[in-house]
């Protein structure tokens, strides 16, 4: 079964205007990197509730692997307040001190560690020192080829010295536009392009990508080797934007293990990124077929004006 990816941190319940939806970006990350025929999977922790039983129900409905699922008895399973502005744009209210707090090394994770091709992390799971703790000890014992960042900043849930050590850690970065300016103050490239941050971020880094996501715009990418491109979105009448991001980590990571190129990573990353939004929930099923055919028959959306340079 294709790659063997491994995604740390929350798994949690979006509670939305329309109700309680299983989420949290390692979870559906994790989903959308099975669904394209590898081995997804996720590595996290749930509270003894009745939201923790409903999550696992919804992890083994979705056909995913139970193994690295912890249990808590102290702390609740986590969960995140959604609401959205008129253009549906999501605002955050993360519950803190939950069961995603306090992953532990435990049953043969530092041996996975070690059979795995990627390692996909990100900053909320570092907030407590439990879970910063254990991310440290699987980062220390992977030996696969790709560390994705999927940068995630949510208010009051990171710090200055969480996003170096992260930097430090990772090869391949993913954040979007907001986010990179939060970085610019940490790379000392305030004042510059957004092509200019993103190429100063990978060097001072020593990233091999680094991929700013754009929304309704598309994706912006730099390599380690000079290579700029960006790739404008496809056209969607988009339903719910919960897990877009997600999606399109996903299929950007899934298209560099196959060792494809740079643009045809962002390109495939945007069509599943804009199939999921065209949904209702982050873990709606699509088939690697659809997405081959919505690259063909789909149509490509607004394009930034800033990057008409770098189309790829």
């Amino acid at each position: 079964m294709g790659f063997t990816v491994a995604s740390y941190g929350e798994a949690l319940w979006d509670l939305l205007p329309t109700g309680a939806v299983l989420g949290g970006a390692p979870l559906n990350f994790a989903y959308r990197v099975n669904s394209l025929g590898n081995r997804g999977v996720i590595i996290s922790r749930l509270g003894e509730d009745e939201l923790g039983r409903k999550a696992l129900e919804k992890i083994t409905a979705l056909g995913m692997e139970k193994t690295f699922i912890q249990w808590d008895g102290k702390h609740p399973t986590g969960s995140v307040e959604i609401r959205f502005d008129d253009a549906k744009n999501p605002d955050y209210t993360i519950i803190e001190d939950v069961a995603y707090d306090y992953i532990e090394v435990l049953g043969g994770l530092v041996d996975f560690m070690r059979a795995s091709d990627c390692l996909c992390f990100g900053t909320l799971a570092q907030r407590n020192e439990t879970s910063r703790k254990t991310l440290w000890r699987l980062l220390d014992a992977f030996s696969g080829s790709i560390t994705l960042l999927d940068m995630n900043l949510r208010r009051n849930c990171y710090s200055k010295e969480t996003i170096t050590f992260s930097l430090d850690r990772a090869n391949v970065l993913k954040l979007n536009e907001e986010e990179l300016m939060e970085l610019a103050e940490v790379s000392g490239s305030q004042g510059r392009s957004l092509p200019g941050i993103t190429e100063s971020l990978v060097k001072k880094a020593n990233l091999k990508y680094c991929v700013v996501t754009l929304g309704p715009q598309g994706a912006f990418a730099a390599s380690r080797d000079g290579e700029m491109i960006y790739s404008p979105a496809f056209e969607v009448d988009m339903v719910d934007p919960c897990g877009a991001g997600d999606g399109f980590s996903a299929g950007f990571i899934h298209t560099l293990l196959n060792r494809e190129s740079l643009t045809e990573a962002c390109r495939f990353g945007n069509a599943l990124g804009a199939l999921v939004a065209e949904q209702q929930g982050a873990t709606q099923p699509i088939t690697h077929e659809e997405i081959v055919d919505f690259m063909v028959k789909g149509k490509s959306g607004a394009v930034d004006k800033r990057l008409e340079g770098f189309l790829a």
